[in-house]
């Protein structure tokens, strides 16, 4: 029998500042639950330089860099695309991006986040980088814009949509991850069992989004994920670990 698949998880924010602490013992414990690369998110420009700093230290790490939705200033956005450019050669993706409808209400904000997520699509397609996409309360919003400019390479982290909203996405060949607060999310449960095992990825969205909404999360949690979902779709655990991590694999380019 093969053994299985190394794990990756897709969305973690390993720089924040609940893992300043322990940040080693956190890593460790994800080495030993079997994973061998996380994507590193980064929501500013503190976040892209403390993950590029952090990967030099610890090989499972892979950064990204993004700006936060809620983050509504053309000047950041600046900042963050020519960090892009200059660190293309260190970097696995560019997020988290997107839209936040659940936190930015008035439409002359939202007009300016997507003009600020449009600019990382292209970026995206420019550099032929992944898109970590956030998408809250804004699902569909997001799947449109990435679907009309013509992005490639998208994971929609922690998608809170109805799967009506998922389809265009689906249709596109974009990627879905999910985290282990599935085991509390019907929306997430539901969605899982319409998207297909091989548009699935798994995230922690560390420290956030674990199965106790009331402990801090980590990537040695990221099993939740992959059992919830074999669950769910009535896929041997086996199979969904396979799947999970080539479609990473494929995503990210990465070697396992």
């Amino acid at each position: 029998m093969s053994p299985l698949p190394h794990l990756i998880d897709t969305h973690a924010h390993i720089c924040d500042a609940a893992f300043d602490p322990d940040r080693s013992d956190v890593l460790m414990r994800a080495e030993s639950a079997g994973l061998r690369a996380i994507i590193a998110v980064g929501e500013d420009s503190s976040d892209a330089e403390k993950n590029i700093e952090l990967a030099d230290r610890y090989p499972i790490l892979h950064p990204g860099a993004g700006l936060y939705p809620t983050i509504l200033d053309p000047a950041a956005a600046d900042t963050m695309i020519d960090f892009i450019r200059r660190h293309r050669k260190r970097l696995w993706a560019i997020g988290e991006v997107g839209l936040d409808f659940w936190v930015v209400k008035e439409e002359r904000q939202r007009h300016l986040q997507r003009d600020i997520f449009s600019r990382f699509i292209a970026l995206s397609k420019e550099l032929d980088l992944p898109l970590n996409v956030h998408s809250r309360s804004a699902g569909r919003h997001a799947v449109q814009m990435l679907v009309e400019h013509d992005a490639m390479r998208v994971q929609l982290h922690a998608f809170d949509g109805k799967i009506s909203a998922a389809r265009p996405a689906l249709e596109a060949g974009f990627y879905f991850s999910m985290p282990p607060s599935i085991v509390r999310s019907r929306q997430k449960q539901k969605l899982v069992r319409h998207i297909p095992l091989e548009q699935l990825l798994v995230e922690t969205d560390s420290p956030v989004l674990g199965a106790d909404p009331n402990e801090r999360n980590e990537p040695a949690h990221l099993m939740t994920a992959v059992r919830a979902i074999s669950q769910i779709k009535d896929v041997a655990e086996a199979d969904v670990l396979e799947a999970v991590t080539r479609n990473a694999a494929q995503l990210y380019g990465i070697r396992v």
